[in-house]
């Protein structure tokens, strides 16, 4: 990468960063995945319980191989023998839910879409810690930028990865549908937080998921 824009790109990750501190979450940068992998280390205690939402940057990180390894109990979504639904309540309970972020703002803001809504139920409340995890293409500017985001990128990648019957997945960009299958019954913003530091927010130093 050109190291001008790599240095455009940094001040926005310090200034989200800072932002989502101001706001009482626990905010950091890691530059790659392995780093990544390394912190977790320092971060979750052996034995921890813990569980994921749906997240294509989870796996594209190693994350979820990491939370396999026998280390930790798993509620894995995942397993093909797994009942989602009882995984969904066991998420509820756990010491740790990871999770990555739709978008981010600027102004140190999260903000999430979901279908059947346990991710977002795991965000707000249950988990006692909740690790988002999200590469620097989550970063936008401030929330109608968060929302376009979602709109012309997130929902409809996310719709086509699924194979969903939506008009999103075959025009690129959301069409606030009344379909089956749609994905974004639910959106949340999250702000300001009143348990300082339950939310752990690391940002990465290259572009993953949607």
């Amino acid at each position: 990468m050109d190291k001008h824009l790599r240095e455009t790109i940094q001040k926005h990750i310090e200034r989200t960063v800072e932002a989502l501190r101001k706001n009482r979450f626990e905010a950091e940068y890691i530059e790659t995945p392995e780093q990544l992998l390394q912190r977790l280390d320092q971060l979750m205690p052996a034995g921890s319980t813990c569980s994921v939402g749906g997240s294509v940057t989870l796996s594209e990180t190693g994350v979820l191989d990491y939370l396999r390894s026998g280390r930790y109990t798993f509620y894995d979504r995942y397993d093909p023998a797994a009942n989602p639904e009882e995984v969904y309540h066991q998420a509820m309970s756990c010491d740790f839910y990871f999770t990555s972020s739709n978008a981010i703002t600027q102004e140190g803001e999260l903000y999430n879409i979901d279908g059947h809504g346990n991710r977002l139920a795991a965000l707000i409340w249950g988990p006692k810690k909740v690790i988002v995890i999200a590469g620097y293409n989550k970063i936008v500017t401030d929330r109608q930028a968060a929302v376009d985001r979602m709109k012309t990128i997130a929902a409809p990648a996310n719709a086509t990865r699924l194979s969903k019957k939506t008009p999103c997945a075959v025009t690129g960009y959301c069409h606030n549908c009344a379909s089956d299958d749609r994905i974004c019954s639910q959106e949340v913003f999250t702000g300001w937080q009143r348990n300082p530091g339950r939310i752990h927010v690391i940002i990465l130093g290259g572009e993953y998921g949607y």
